[in-house]
Order: C-alpha cells, then sequence, then structure tokens
C-alpha cells in the first residue's frame, strides 16, 4: 500500500506543476483573478446599495400613487403597473448578475 500511496502522491504533484505552469504562461490570468476577486468583493456591497435605492424609490412611488389617487385621479393603473415592473426588474437584474459572475 505504501508505493501505491507515493505513486497517487507523485502523479498529483506533477499534475499541480503542470498546472501552474501553464497557468503561468497564460498572459492576462493573474489580472483576471484579481478582477474577478475585486467584483465579488464590491458586488455584495452594490447589491445591498441598489436594494436600499430601490425601495426608497418605490415608497416615493407609493406616496405618489396615493396622493394622486387622494387628489382625485383614480386611474393610476399605469403607475402602479410601472412601478411594480420597476421592481420585478430590479430583482430580476440582481439574479441574473448574481448568476453572471458566478456568486
Amino acid at each position: 500500500m505504501g508505493p501505491r500511496v507515493a505513486v497517487i502522491f507523485s502523479v498529483a504533484n506533477l499534475t499541480l506543476i503542470l498546472a501552474q505552469s501553464s497557468a503561468a504562461q497564460v498572459p492576462g490570468l493573474s489580472e483576471f483573478h484579481q478582477a474577478s476577486a475585486e467584483i465579488r468583493h464590491y458586488y455584495f456591497s452594490l447589491s445591498d446599495l441598489i436594494f436600499v435605492i430601490g425601495a426608497i424609490t418605490g415608497l416615493l412611488g407609493g406616496l405618489r400613487v396615493y396622493a394622486n389617487w387622494q387628489g382625485g385621479r383614480h386611474h393610476v393603473d399605469r403607475q402602479v403597473a410601472g412601478w411594480l415592473f420597476s421592481c420585478i426588474f430590479l430583482n430580476l437584474c440582481g439574479v441574473f448578475l448574481r448568476g453572471l459572475f458566478g456568486l
């Protein structure tokens, strides 16, 4: 069992060395990994910021619809649909970007 483990360990080391040497030869790979790490670092902060902005604009939109309703303009269907679909769009953008960046 000892020689078998040594062979597996040697093959694993050789594979690791080949992978590292081939990765070092690809230009721009380290920059790509650095940019990917920065995107992952900032994604969650930006995601929270976008949700806060979406919540504030949703509240303002709701107040605007309420003011129009109280002002006697009862045809606010387009405004309600616009705000609803913008909230759905905001959530779908977040899901799409999370899938795009693999987070």
